[in-house]
């Protein structure tokens, strides 16, 4: 009795592993094909012409390229405003994510529009709108123009609904009745969020993270009118990168897109590692 309720078990794992193992089947194959041509023609054929394009001239002037004090200054400020950009995110946007999904609120519909906002907005556009605010017209009597606050406030309204709408799904899938259960089982308030919904958020919020941060370093329209673009100061990467092509100077460009590239990549391998470990603790 015992083996032949067992075997069917073992039978059903089989399959399951026989079929993880097959091989694709010709019409898989033919999709495979096309979505990773599709992807090299988009992505990985322009980053490797831009990392060819950096060391076209060798490593030296690469060198000498990224650690130019004024370039190395505005790599040093959009990467460090980027960061604090994310952790800002990371709280808040999980935060408001959790009033919107847990709480009942006259004017709820109205924010989920308005989160939404820097998502359709015209970068150019948003720079216009902070310049007024927060320029030296502002009606509100806060001149922050051509300062770093500018620049990390620019970051904040570009980045604001990543986490948002990232954490906000699967914030609302969560089944309450898992943690009614832990709180009937005396579990207190933070235990439930940190060994329960935390490890089920991580992945959504870690996501959120690094399109948060990746939008920030990537930033150039709002921050043209507010920022100033002042150097050793204001300015950005994206800034110095146009500038350099101006200047007709394209492996210097180059150069700093790819450290970009390289600081966005270990970021983006940093938040996946967090998210293992935060899971498998949970």
């Amino acid at each position: 009795m015992t083996s032949a309720t067992v075997t069917p078990g073992r039978s059903a794992g089989n399959r399951r592993s026989a079929r993880a193992g097959q091989p694709l089947t010709r019409v898989s194959g033919l999709g495979l094909g096309v979505a990773m041509l599709w992807f090299s023609l988009l992505v990985l054929i322009p980053l490797a012409a831009v990392v060819a394009t950096a060391s076209a001239d060798g490593f030296g002037a690469f060198w000498d390229a990224i650690t130019n004090e004024q370039t190395a200054a505005s790599i040093r400020l959009t990467v460090g405003t980027a960061f604090l950009v994310t952790v800002v995110n990371v709280v808040m946007g999980t935060l408001i994510a959790w009033v919107l999904v847990r709480d009942r609120f006259f004017g709820k519909r109205v924010l989920e529009v308005l989160i939404d906002i820097p998502f359709a907005l015209p970068t150019i556009v948003a720079g216009l709108v902070l310049l007024s605010l927060y320029g030296p017209a502002s009606p509100l009597g806060i001149d922050i123009a051509n300062t770093r606050i500018a620049v990390f406030l620019a970051f904040l309204f570009v980045t604001l609904p990543f986490v948002v709408r990232t954490v906000q799904p699967v914030l609302a899938e969560l089944d309450l009745e898992v943690e009614e259960a832990a709180a009937s089982l005396g579990a207190s308030r933070f235990t439930i969020f940190w060994r329960i919904i935390l490890p089920s958020l991580t992945p959504a919020i870690t996501a959120g993270a690094a399109l948060s941060f990746a939008r920030g370093v990537s930033e150039y329209g709002s921050l043209v009118l507010l920022s100033g673009n002042l150097p050793m100061r204001t300015e950005v990467t994206s800034v110095r990168i146009l500038s350099s092509i101006e200047n007709d100077n394209l492996e210097n460009a180059a150069a700093v897109a790819t450290v970009l590239l390289v600081i966005s990549f270990t970021v983006i391998v940093v938040l996946d590692l967090i998210q293992r470990r935060t899971v498998r603790r949970g």
